[in-house]
Parts: structure tokens; C-alpha cells; sequence
């Protein structure tokens, strides 16, 4: 299975962002957690800061885009194949940037896109 990353992972069990982690755990995704807090999501530790990740695959974005600007080069330089915006993080400038380098960026809900299989 490919790595998944979630930008914007918070131990707040009514935030989307915590429920993608558990939707991606029990699809059995590889998923690291990545927010501003420490925490735990379902025992995994969430990491924070810019971790060097290999062989990452996806990274759902559940930041606003204001928040987003803080890691755009960090996710550019982790090479994943695709970016995805849920709503809210919807972002042209940051869309721009993934594209020139041959990432694809897809505007969407991770959640809906795993429970209908076109994840």
C-alpha cells in the first residue's frame, strides 16, 4: 500500500482530519499524521515540524490555505504523487506550484474518495 500523509491531523476527534487517519487505517493505508499539536490518533503519534518521509504517495490537505503557505516548499521537496485539497483547502497558488513540478493536485474529499473507491 502507498504512504499517506495528513497535513492538518489533530487529536480533535471532530475534526475531518482525525477521521481521515482512521478511514485510511482501516482501509489499511500506511498513514502519517502531521499537525501543530502532539497528540495521538487511534495510538499513532502525530508528527509535528517537517519530518523527511520516503516514498510518500499522497498528502491530504485539511489546512486552510493561509496554513498551507508554511509548507509548500517541505511538500514540493517530499515528491509525493499527488496532493489532495479537501474542502476549505482548496488553493490556487499552492495547485500552481505542485503542477509545475509534476505533482497532480486534486480538489476533492478523501473521505468520500475512500468509501467509493476511487481513492
Amino acid at each position: 500500500m502507498k504512504k499517506v500523509m495528513v497535513l492538518g491531523a489533530t487529536p480533535n476527534r471532530k475534526r475531518f482530519a482525525h477521521t481521515c487517519v482512521k478511514s485510511l487505517m482501516r482501509y489499511d493505508y500506511p498513514v502519517i499524521p502531521l499537525g501543530i499539536k502532539e497528540g495521538k490518533i487511534a495510538g499513532i503519534p502525530i508528527q509535528v515540524g517537517k519530518p523527511q518521509i520516503k516514498d510518500l504517495d499522497t498528502v491530504t490537505v485539511y489546512l486552510n490555505p493561509e496554513n498551507q503557505k508554511h509548507y509548500y516548499d517541505y511538500l514540493i521537496d517530499l515528491e509525493p504523487r499527488r496532493i489532495i485539497l479537501n474542502p476549505g483547502a482548496e488553493n490556487e497558488e499552492l495547485r500552481t506550484i505542485a503542477e509545475k513540478k509534476g505533482i497532480d493536485v486534486i480538489e476533492d474529499c478523501t473521505l468520500v474518495m475512500l468509501n467509493s473507491g476511487q481513492f
